[in-house]
């Protein structure tokens, strides 16, 4: 409580020394330069010289991807390319949730490479993203249905990792209840009177 009413008496000092201050004394100068370090080194320079310098950005590359993102638009083995390129980061900044998104675009519209990398990435999971048993299989499906050998082969991970999600959903469905129960039913220990509380 002290530190708190130490502060606030501070900032009305502060705000004091501001209030006896004409505007033109509370203006200070600004100083020509400005001193700017870069590790070890300082060096003042002028204030009107601009000093960031952001990432090179080429006009080409971001012309053709452009280009591809249209194109993937219209043509799902474009749509995967693209979402192969995000995910990456080949030519672009790579990105994850963009780079499902593309492949899901070319999935939905048959193209079998697509299903198949999207099942695998739902079954095993992707960095932030977790497994999905259910998409993975319904990718799976997809893909084996196309005669993806891959496909075929981790269909049946899929659906047994799927089963097992189910299951485990079962079980923590049955301890919400009972832990709705404990809560519901369980006895304060201090009960609020005409006098105060009291211990029960």
């Amino acid at each position: 409580m002290r530190l708190v009413f130490t502060s606030l008496s501070l900032a009305a000092l502060m705000l004091t020394g501001c209030a006896t201050q004409t505007p033109e004394e509370q203006l200070t100068p600004l100083a020509p330069t400005v001193r700017l370090c870069n590790g070890d080194q300082c060096v003042n320079q002028p204030r009107h010289i601009a000093t960031f310098q952001g990432e090179p950005v080429n006009p080409e590359a971001e012309r053709r991807m452009a280009a591809l993102a249209a194109l993937a638009e219209r043509d799902p083995k474009a749509a995967y390319d693209l979402g192969l390129r995000l995910l990456r980061g080949d030519g672009v900044e790579r990105n994850t949730y963009q780079a499902i998104e593309w492949m899901r675009k070319a999935g939905d519209r048959g193209y079998g490479p697509a299903q198949f990398a999207l099942g695998r990435l739902y079954l095993l999971g992707f960095e932030e993203m977790g497994s999905d048993p259910a998409e993975a299989e319904a990718w799976l499906s997809r893909a084996a249905a196309k005669g993806n050998k891959e496909a075929k082969r981790l269909l049946p991970q899929a659906q047994a990792a799927k089963r097992e999600a189910q299951e485990n959903y079962r079980v923590r469905e049955e301890d919400r209840k009972s832990l709705n129960a404990w809560y519901a039913n369980t006895p304060y220990s201090w009960i609020w009177g005409t006098s105060g509380w009291y211990l029960r």
